[in-house]
């Protein structure tokens, strides 16, 4: 009997617009061979994939690659919304890397290329319907990274930073597809929504010991992407070895990945009374370690790195509480799924928006330096400053930054609705913890400067990212904030 497998080139738009961006690039700077020329095209070709990805999404729900009711490319409107993000997060790192690519320090062409093939992965990611799929993505988005961290020429510490990163991430994938292999052979399936279907229907096999086996491996594969304690090691030196637009691209779009794939295989595949748990643990673990050892750290980007391992605490709390909520109505499910989503979107965009008023107040090609050296940044360049100071105010939580005061209420509401007050307070506990290093460089950039020494001049795109990034997270009212969880709800 001959199987039929559908085709649908809508629902592909965005991954051919994101694929197609990648060879223009190529052929632009083997071609034109200007610098500018080659920026423009992979510019142009990632706004080009965010309204593709509206424009898809907008339409609803589209399948391909499907045998029966089996799909392996969903895209609806989560996966537009991820898609969207991971194409405007690129958008903005190209915009952050004009000091760093006028500089010579990295070939340009080459560096637009790997951008455009992460994004690639990013927008699949989104749509992965089974676990091939969705693995392959994540190592489309992950790949073209280990090459982007060490890519500056004569930097020592950004070839010791790929190494590093390059290590973990094969050992990751390996645990990932290990894990996948098992539950292949307990299910006998790779889709999502067949192997969670399965599991519905015979809880017995919860009870199989190669089972829990397959989850963890699964799920410790994917803790290693989003660097989740004890899992998180490689990323302070990783993002402190990388030049800063590629710190920023780690920091937003990487982790972004590893969340969207542990979402997908949570949600739609692993069983909630397995994976709830586990967790909930490595949530506690990884907010509490990261903020501890934040308030610790002397160094920008490595206070950032530490920042985004507690970031990522809050983030897995909500489906830290589905073991509680599988037990409750469907809406308290759904809810912890959208604010984890919701979550992981204003973070990525506040997170990006530190890195652009960083790269703004630093040397074309420097790192991130100390915190010393940020004393007094804004009292020299008062908008650049306070661009900074209200993304880190936004991490924090606190107003004016209300894209992050709402992110973190909506963590903590989804948590009480779901029956884990515990986890809610411990939630709450941490962010208080995570005041003291926010608002600490939130200070020291208005506090006097030791010396009078100037912050190196930046053109006005650069500073025009910080700025806009900022601001516009920062003052996120009305429809926005339910737009984003109407979005992650589906």
């Amino acid at each position: 009997m001959s199987v039929v497998q559908s085709v649908d080139s809508v629902a592909l738009l965005p991954a051919y617009l994101a694929a197609g961006t990648a060879v223009l690039v190529l052929l632009t700077d083997l071609l034109v061979a200007r610098a500018a020329a080659t920026v423009a095209v992979a510019a142009a070709g990632s706004v080009a994939t965010a309204l593709g990805c509206a424009v898809v999404g907008a339409g609803g729900e589209r399948s391909t690659f499907c045998v029966g009711a089996d799909c392996s490319y969903v895209f609806g409107g989560r996966a537009a919304l991820v898609g969207a993000l991971f194409a405007l997060l690129t958008l903005g790192v190209l915009a952050l890397s004009g000091p760093l690519l006028r500089a010579g320090k990295s070939p340009v062409g080459e560096y637009c290329f790997l951008l455009a093939c992460s994004m690639t992965g990013g927008v699949v990611l989104g749509a992965a319907g089974d676990l091939i799929t969705l693995i392959v993505a994540l190592e489309t988005l992950t790949l073209p990274l280990y090459v982007l961290v060490g890519l500056r020429r004569g930097s020592l510490a950004g070839a010791e930073a790929a190494v590093t990163f390059f290590v973990v991430s094969v050992v990751a994938t390996t645990l990932t597809l290990l894990g996948a292999a098992l539950l292949y052979a307990v299910t006998g399936g790779l889709h999502l929504g067949r192997v969670g279907a399965l599991f519905a229907e015979r809880p017995d096999l919860l009870d199989v010991p190669l089972t829990t086996a397959a989850v963890a491996l699964v799920l410790l594969g994917l803790a290693f992407k989003v660097a989740a304690v004890p899992f998180h090691a490689w990323a302070p030196a990783t993002y402190d070895g990388a030049p800063l637009p590629v710190a920023a691209y780690l920091s937003t779009a990487s982790k972004l990945g590893g969340v969207v794939a542990l979402l997908a295989v949570v949600q739609r595949a692993l069983p909630a009374e397995v994976t709830g748990p586990v967790l909930a643990g490595l949530a506690v673990l990884t907010m509490t370690v990261g903020n501890l050892v934040a308030l610790r750290q002397r160094r920008a980007v490595r206070l950032l790195a530490w920042s985004s391992v507690a970031q990522a605490g809050y983030i897995l709390a909500p489906l830290g509480a589905l073991a509680l909520a599988a037990g409750r109505a469907a809406d308290a499910r759904a809810a912890a799924y959208a604010a984890a989503v919701a979550y992981a979107v204003f973070f990525v965009v506040l997170e990006l928006a530190a890195f652009a008023a960083l790269v703004a107040l630093r040397p074309a090609d420097a790192d991130g330096g100390t915190l010393v050296e940020l004393r007094g940044a804004a009292r020299r360049r008062p908008w650049v400053g306070a661009a900074f100071a209200l993304a880190l105010i936004g991490l924090a939580g606190l107003p004016p930054g209300l894209a992050g005061l709402f992110a973190k209420v909506t963590v903590v509401r989804a948590l009480l609705d779901g029956g884990a007050a515990w986890l809610a307070l411990v939630v709450a506990v941490n962010a208080v913890i995570g005041l003291a290093y926010y608002l600490r460089v939130a200070a020291l950039l208005y506090a006097p400067a030791a010396d009078a020494a100037p912050v190196p001049a930046r053109p006005a795109g650069t500073v025009a990212v910080a700025l806009a990034a900022a601001t516009a997270v920062a003052l996120v009212v009305g429809f926005a904030p339910q737009l984003v969880l109407d979005l992650a709800a589906r």
